[in-house]
């Protein structure tokens, strides 16, 4: 059975680490952030292309030939830094779709989150989490 990850980032500190794990993850396996294709090194045997590929599904779900797409959901009470991660050169790698967020923020208010705006959102996160689950 294959292992699957699916990487769910929350709120701006959440969302800005999961920027970096994915700058990460993309360099580990060779992956360009501006289009998502595993890029060949000039030298690189295909041997070495295949150990950066070998588990590359982890993460990834490939989505065309050596095209690969995150699996990661990105939420946020605010579009703010959402907004910015998606004009960033490694925003164009993620699926529109798995951008969540509300209109307003919190405001540094824990109990409007978690009472207020947080269960607004909370049937639209499920169901994103079980569509990236199911794919």
């Amino acid at each position: 059975m294959p292992r699957e990850i699916v990487f769910i980032s929350v709120g701006q500190c959440g969302n800005q680490i999961g920027n970096v794990f994915w700058e990460t993850m993309c360099g580990e396996h060779n992956i360009d952030q501006g289009d998502g294709r595993h890029k060949n090194k000039d030298n690189e045997s295909s041997d070495e292309s295949m150990v950066e590929l070998e588990k590359v599904n982890v993460y990834f779900e490939e989505a065309g030939r050596r095209r690969y797409v995150p699996r990661s959901i990105l939420v946020d009470l605010e579009p703010g830094v959402l907004d910015t991660l998606k004009a960033s050169r490694l925003g164009s790698l993620f699926k529109p779709d798995n951008f969540i967020f509300g209109q307003s923020g919190a405001g540094n208010n824990w109990a409007l989150a978690h009472y207020q705006d947080g269960p607004e959102l909370i049937d639209e996160i499920c169901d994103v989490i079980r569509r990236e689950m199911e794919s």
